[in-house]
């Protein structure tokens, strides 16, 4: 069947529809990785955006059971240039379109790919729709990209409920923003005790638990719109309990702390941006996936220093906070996407906790 995607500035693209055949509208983005299009699919950090795979063939090792970063996938939308009519890989229980179809989600493929990113990357992310019907009504299709924004994500991906996972080692709070499985995955391998609260749980009611370390997820949209959530953070680092921070949370720790965010142009979405420490002068391969950045000029260097750079942009990275064990990162450290780089920082977040609970006794 012929889909089109047709964005805000009126580019159009023709192909053929896969996954679902149901209209939608939803803000483009672009990711540069090669694998992990199962990964992508259920980060609830794509709530709202269609995703637009840069690597030309998408599909070729299928689905499977174990992948899923959360309990459904989130993006409105996959845009590609070849899809796999089949999966080839021993883990395979489905193919990408089988599964698209299964969860509802709208995709075209045969288009051009690399023209669309170009599109993106020099005017920057913007609204499109993808229809399947051969006679559409493109003023009523432009109104409704135009009037489409990103707002309220956080509060569609965060858990309902507070889910205990037991474990013998420190007792750690984990905000979900919107987490990725293997977030909580690596702190369990640490052998955490892990409690999950929704996002809009009072800092009162997690300090009052006593917990040992504090962890701020990952998640979707722009961080400036979670006007509730910012002052129970800062009441967070106000407590002196350890605080590792991943890029929603990073954001969010930094506007409760004065600084400021601002809407990046393009976004960095990929499992391939090189970071930069620069008290080490080492780089580390990170996966990242986030439309927003701090202003590094916003800082204030009586509260925080920045000790990573992204290499490419020179945007800031992972902040240390001076007067809190408290320190954050832009990028997803519990992604490996090939590389385990920046693993490592679960590690420094739990031997901070073990050290202040020592300290303590």
């Amino acid at each position: 069947m012929k889909a089109t995607l047709i964005l805000e500035n009126g580019a159009v693209f023709e192909g053929e529809s896969i996954g679902s055949t149901e209209d939608v509208v939803c803000e483009m983005v672009f990711n540069t990785s090669m694998v992990g299009y199962q990964e992508i699919l259920t980060d609830p950090s794509y709530a709202g955006q269609g995703v637009v795979m840069t690597y030309p063939l998408i599909g070729n090792y299928g689905t499977n059971d174990e992948d899923d970063e959360s309990e459904h996938p989130w993006a409105e939308a996959l845009i590609i240039r070849h899809l796999a009519p089949r999966g080839s890989n021993f883990r395979c229980t489905s193919t990408l379109n089988d599964y698209l179809i299964r969860h509802g989600i709208t995709g075209i493929q045969d288009i051009d790919t690399r023209a669309l990113t170009r599109i993106l990357r020099i005017q920057g992310v913007m609204n499109g729709v993808i229809t399947c019907r051969e006679h559409y009504d493109l003023d009523a299709l432009m109104e409704q990209m135009h009037a489409y924004r990103v707002q309220g994500t956080v509060e569609r991906v965060t858990c309902k409920e507070v889910t205990h996972i037991p474990g013998d080692g420190p007792r750690i709070a984990l905000y979900d923003f919107g987490e990725k499985r293997n977030m909580a995955n690596r702190l369990l391998h640490y052998g955490c005790d892990l409690t999950i609260y929704p996002a809009h749980t009072p800092a009162e009611t997690v300090l009052a638990e006593g917990y040992d370390g504090i962890m701020l997820s990952n998640g979707p949209g722009d961080p400036a719109d979670c006007v509730d959530i910012i002052p129970q953070v800062r009441r967070l680092y106000e407590s002196g309990t350890p605080i590792f921070a991943v890029c929603l949370g990073h954001q969010l720790m930094a506007l409760a702390t004065g600084a400021r965010s601002r809407k990046m142009r393009f976004g960095h979405r990929g499992a391939n941006h090189p970071v930069k420490d620069l008290a080490r002068n080492r780089c580390y391969i990170t996966s990242q996936n986030h439309g927003y950045v701090i202003e590094a000029e916003s800082i204030d260097p009586e509260i925080a220093e920045i000790s990573h750079v992204n290499v490419n942009y020179g945007s800031l990275e992972r902040q240390r906070y001076k007067q809190k064990p408290v320190f954050t990162v832009q990028f997803h450290p519990e992604a490996s996407p090939g590389p385990v780089d920046t693993d490592y920082l679960f590690r420094s977040f739990l031997d901070v906790v073990e050290q202040q609970k020592k300290e303590a006794e």
